[in-house]
C-alpha cells in the first residue's frame, strides 16, 4: 500500500536520488580538474540529507511505508544523519588528496559517494530482507567502484578485485541466509518474520542454517574474524580518501541492519545468534589486536585495530539478552552499541584526516615512522593524532574510554559468568591494543622527525580537523548528550 507516510518515509533517499542525478549531469559540462562546484553541491545536498533526517528523529516519530518494507524512526534517522555528517567530513578530507592525484578529473567521487550513502540509507530503513539486500549491494557497488578509482594503480586495481571477489562471496552468504529465512518463515518482513518465529511455526532446522549464514554474512560485511581477510588488503591497497570512507559511514549501516536483522527480526533466537557473535567477538580481539602489533604501516595497523574495534562492539550484542532468557539488559546493551559505533566513526575521521594532511602528491604517509617528529612539525595535527589514539585505546577522559566503558558495563548487567569472563578479556586485549596505539603517539612525541616539509592545508579542512579533534576530548568530558541520544534511539526500537 502506497499512501502519505510511504513518501515521507523515504524522502530522504528520494533526495539523494535526484541530487546524485543532476550532481552526475551538472559535473559533465564542468572541465576543473579541483571539481569546485560539485563539491559545494555536493556539500549542499549532504546538508539537507543531514537536516531532514535529524529533524525526524527529533520528532521522536516512529511509521512505516509501502506496506511495512520501509520504516523511519529514531534510531535509523539518528544514523542516517550521522552517515551524511561523516560523508561531509570525508570529502573536505578527501578533496586536497584526490586532487593531488588525478581523482577528480572526473566527478566520480562525488556520485559515487553519494550512491553509496543512498546505499547506507536504504539498509537503515530497510524493513524486508529484500530491500535491506538491495541496499547492501548499492553500497558495495559503490565501494568496490571507489576502490578501483585510480585506474593507473596497480595496488588499488589489485585491492578492488580482492574487494569485489571476497564482497561477492559475503554477499551470497547474506542472500542464501535469507532465502533459508524466507524458506522457514514464508515472510520477508522484518516484524512478519519475528512473529513467525515466536509463534514457532517457523521450520526449525532450515531457520537455524539460515540463522548461521545471515550471521556468516554480517560478520563479512563488519569484517569480524574469520571473515577478516578482506579487511587489511583493501585498507592498505585503496587510497587512502577511500579507505576513509570504507572505514566510517558504512559502519553504522552494518550497525542498522543488524539490528534489523538479529534484534528486531530474531528476538526469540537471541541466545543462539549471540553465541556465535560471542565466538567472532573473542577472536576478532585476539586476531585484530595481536596482527596490529605486528604492523609497520600505518592503514594496515589500523585495519587490524579495526577488527579488533569490531569485536569489542560485537560484545555489546552478546550481553542484550542474559543467559536465562532476561530481556531487561536490551536497551542498555544495544544503546551502548550505538553509542560505540558513532564514537569510533568520529575517531576514525579524526585519525585518517591527519593521514591524508600529511600526505601530498608522491608520498602517502603510510608507514608508521612517517609520523615520526609531527609534533615538531605541527602540535596541533600531532594532538588531533594523539587524540585519536588515546581515544581508541580507551583512554580516559576521551570519548573512546566511554564507549569500551559502557560496553563492560552491559556485560556486567548482563549477570555473572561468561559475561564476567567476556568483560575481563576485554579489558586484557585491550591493553595489547594500547601497545600498538602508544607506539604512535610515542613515535610522534619523542622520535627526530624525518620529514621537514611544511604542512600546508586549505582551511576548511584544518577548521574541520581541529573541530573533529576537539569533539572527541568534548565528548569524552560530557558523553551524557550523545548517550542519551542512544537510549532513546534504542528504546523507541524496542517499545
Amino acid at each position: 500500500m502506497i499512501d502519505r507516510l510511504s513518501w515521507a518515509a523515504i524522502t530522504p533517499e528520494l533526495l539523494l536520488l535526484v541530487m546524485v542525478c543532476v550532481i552526475a549531469i551538472y559535473d559533465l559540462f564542468l572541465k576543473s580538474p579541483q571539481r569546485w562546484a560539485t563539491h559545494y553541491l555536493t556539500l549542499l545536498t549532504l546538508a539537507a540529507a543531514a537536516f531532514l533526517t535529524g529533524s525526524a528523529a527529533l520528532s521522536g516519530q516512529t511509521f512505516s511505508g509501502f506496506g511495512g518494507m520501509v520504516v523511519s524512526d529514531p534510531m535509523g534517522n539518528w544514523l542516517k544523519c550521522f552517515a551524511a555528517l561523516t560523508m561531509m567530513v570525508l570529502l573536505i578530507y578527501a578533496r586536497p588528496y584526490a586532487g593531488a592525484r588525478g581523482m577528480m578529473r572526473g566527478g566520480e567521487l562525488y556520485t559515487l559517494g553519494l550512491f553509496g550513502l543512498l546505499g547506507m540509507y536504504v539498509m537503515i530503513s530497510g524493513h524486508n530482507l529484500l530491500i535491506i539486500y538491495l541496499g547492501l549491494e548499492l553500497l558495495a557497488l559503490s565501494s568496490f567502484a571507489l576502490v578501483a578509482l585510480r585506474r593507473d594503480d596497480l595496488r588499488a586495481t589489485e585491492a578492488a578485485m580482492k574487494y569485489f571477489v571476497l564482497g561477492a562471496l559475503a554477499s551470497g552468504f547474506l542472500l542464501y541466509g535469507m532465502s533459508l529465512v524466507y524458506g522457514a518463515t514464508g515472510t520477508l518482513d522484518i516484524r512478519a518474520m519475528a512473529v513467525a518465529i515466536e509463534a514457532g511455526v517457523a521450520q526449525p532446522q532450515v531457520l537455524m542454517l539460515g540463522l548461521v549464514f545471515v550471521v556468516a554474512g554480517l560478520a563479512f560485511k563488519l569484517g569480524a574474524v574469520p571473515f577478516h581477510m578482506w579487511v587489511p588488503d583493501v585498507y592498505h591497497g585503496a587510497p587512502t580518501a577511500i579507505t576513509l570512507f570504507i572505514a566510517s559511514a558504512p559502519k553504522l549501516a552494518a550497525f542498522a541492519i543488524v539490528m534489523r536483522l538479529l534484534v528486531e527480526g530474531m528476538p526469540a533466537l537471541a541466545f543462539d545468534w549471540q553465541q556465535m557473535l560471542a565466538v567472532l567477538a573473542v577472536l576478532s580481539l585476539i586476531v585484530g589486536n595481536l596482527a596490529a602489533v605486528a604492523q609497520s604501516n600505518l592503514k594496515r595497523m589500523l585495519a587490524f585495530s579495526t577488527i579488533a574495534q569490531v569485536g569489542f562492539l560485537l560484545l555489546a550484542f552478546v550481553a542484550g539478552v542474559g543467559a536465562d532468557g532476561n530481556t531487561a539488559n536490551m536497551s542498555t546493551a544495544y544503546s551502548a552499541a550505538m553509542f560505540y559505533i558513532i564514537t569510533y566513526v568520529l575517531t576514525t575521521l579524526a585519525v585518517f584526516g591527519v593521514i591524508l594532511l600529511l600526505s601530498r602528491d608522491g608520498f602517502e604517509s603510510e608507514e608508521i615512522n612517517d609520523l615520526a617528529g609531527l609534533n615538531q612539525r605541527s602540535p596541533l595535527y600531532a594532538g588531533v593524532m594523539a587524540a585519536g589514539m588515546f581515544s581508541l585505546a580507551g583512554v580516559p577522559p576521551l570519548v573512546g574510554f566511554y564507549a569500551k566503558l559502557t560496553v563492560l558495563q552491559a556485560l556486567l548487567a548482563a549477570g555473572d559468568g561468561i559475561y564476567l569472563w567476556l568483560a575481563v578479556f576485554a579489558v586484557l586485549m585491550s591493553l595489547v591494543g594500547a601497545f600498538y596505539y602508544l607506539r604512535v603517539v610515542k613515535v610522534m612525541y619523542f622520535d627526530a622527525p624525518t620529514q621537514t616539509a611544511a604542512i600546508s592545508a586549505p582551511l576548511e579542512l584544518r577548521a574541520v580537523l581541529s573541530l573533529n579533534g576537539a569533539l572527541l576530548l568534548l565528548l569524552g568530558l560530557f558523553p551524557g548528550a550523545l548517550l542519551a541520544l542512544c537510549a532513546q534511539a534504542i528504546a523507541s526500537l524496542l517499545v
